[in-house]
């Protein structure tokens, strides 16, 4: 099952990483650019799109409280 998060980011993939010091400098940022994109252009509830996702089947729990993991990681390196 394809995740729908990745497919409203437009299912775009990372750039390759940058090599030496700044290693892995340019998928952050590549990630960060597609959520603020993501994030401009989605209307509506998060709670409730999630939960769309949730019942439809188009999103497992499984994939849900991967995504949750990530945020949470976002948030603390963001200080969100």
């Amino acid at each position: 099952m394809s995740n729908p998060l990745f497919k409203l980011l437009g299912g775009q993939q990372a750039q390759p990483p940058l090599s030496g010091p700044f290693a892995g400098f340019g998928s952050a940022m590549n990630a960060v650019k597609q959520f603020q994109d993501f994030r401009a252009k989605f209307k509506g509830d998060p709670r409730q799109e999630v939960q769309r996702l949730l019942d439809s089947g188009q999103m497992t729990q499984q994939q849900f409280n991967q995504l949750h993991g990530l945020a949470q990681q976002f948030i603390s390196m963001f200080k969100l």
